[in-house]
């Protein structure tokens, strides 16, 4: 057996990276996970609540082996959270994250669930609170973890009379949802849909399943448009068994005008007319993401764009080897 103490592979340190207020560089600044062996698996999780507050998540097969950490200082120090949820929220407030737990069985692994709720992750002190009002959804509901840019809240899910794919919208923090079904080109269950917002336009990627073909990773079956805010939809690309783009990476990303762009699996895609037609742009693929700060596109390894309007990028490198923080 090998030494515990001096393992052959060492030891991984996990670090969170902290850009300050009026600071031209990031910092790194040690996380509150355990010290684990090189090769060991680490489930964990990042949340940012707001200037300075984040809440640190370590994974756990069992809700009892899962734990949390808050930090209000920028990550200079942390402190233990409770990971239950407890209390409820009337809104969702400024800086706050949505996500899920089991509200049937309560506390059940996610596999065991019978029904989920919302719940708000606080940015007063990193706790989980019941949202008081949740959307009009099927028993699984998925939220965006972070607003829209026109302050509206997401979640995706199924109808609950047809079963069929369908999102929910609240622009006043939580306190009300409309929700809408998707023209989805099939009856069966899917598993998600990821919704971006741009200006006077919404995408909705429906994820799930595709039939013929090779098989792919994060499969999308089809890209649908809003143009009232989500109210009515038109299904504008279809995916075949062959047509790309067949999978997607995050969200879509909405531009100007009809262009709206696809991180697929191989490269990404560009559409200039509402998503009815793609053609390679001659990037390499990006995972894309909704932050408080904007856009953010994970290219490779420790370079990373982030945009406030889907067309103009900043890119910024994070973590590279021999980086100086």
């Amino acid at each position: 057996m090998g030494d515990e103490a001096a393992p052959e592979n060492g030891f991984c340190r996990q670090h969170v990276a902290v850009l300050d207020r009026g600071a031209k560089s990031w910092k790194l600044r040690r996380s509150p996970l355990p010290e684990t062996r090189g090769t060991a698996g680490v489930s964990s999780n990042l949340l940012v609540l707001g200037p300075g507050r984040a809440l640190v998540e370590e994974g756990g097969a069992e809700p009892e082996a899962q734990r949390s950490w808050f930090t209000r200082d920028g990550g200079r120090t942390w402190r233990e959270a409770d990971t239950r949820t407890s209390g409820t929220a009337p809104v969702i407030p400024a800086g706050a994250v949505l996500a899920t737990d089991c509200a049937q069985p309560a506390g059940a692994r996610v596999d065991d669930c019978a029904r989920e709720r919302l719940v708000v992750v606080s940015p007063e002190d990193g706790r989980r609170r019941a949202l008081a009002q949740g959307p009009p959804l099927g028993a699984h509901p998925r939220p965006a973890q972070a607003a829209e840019p026109d302050g509206s809240w997401w979640v995706s899910g199924t109808d609950p009379l047809s079963g069929r794919a369908a999102v929910a919208v609240s622009r006043d923090q939580g306190r009300s949802w409309a929700m809408s079904r998707l023209p989805s080109p099939t009856t069966e269950p899917g598993w998600f849909t990821a919704v971006a917002v741009g200006p006077g336009v919404v995408y909705a990627a429906e994820m799930g399943e595709l039939k013929g073909g090779d098989p792919v990773k994060n499969p999308m079956r089809a890209l649908h448009r809003s143009r009232d805010g989500g109210r009515t939809w038109e299904r504008m690309w279809t995916t075949g068994p062959m047509a790309e783009p067949r999978t997607l990476l995050g969200i879509p990303v909405p531009g100007p005008g009809g262009r709206v762009l696809i991180g697929a699996e191989d490269r990404e895609y560009v559409s200039v007319d509402g998503g009815r037609s793609f053609r390679p742009s001659g990037e390499g693929t990006a995972f894309t993401r909704r932050t408080p700060a904007g856009l953010l596109r994970h290219n490779a390894g420790c370079l990373y764009d982030i945009s406030v309007d889907g067309e103009r990028w900043a890119e910024f490198a994070l973590g590279c080897e021999g980086e100086s923080f």
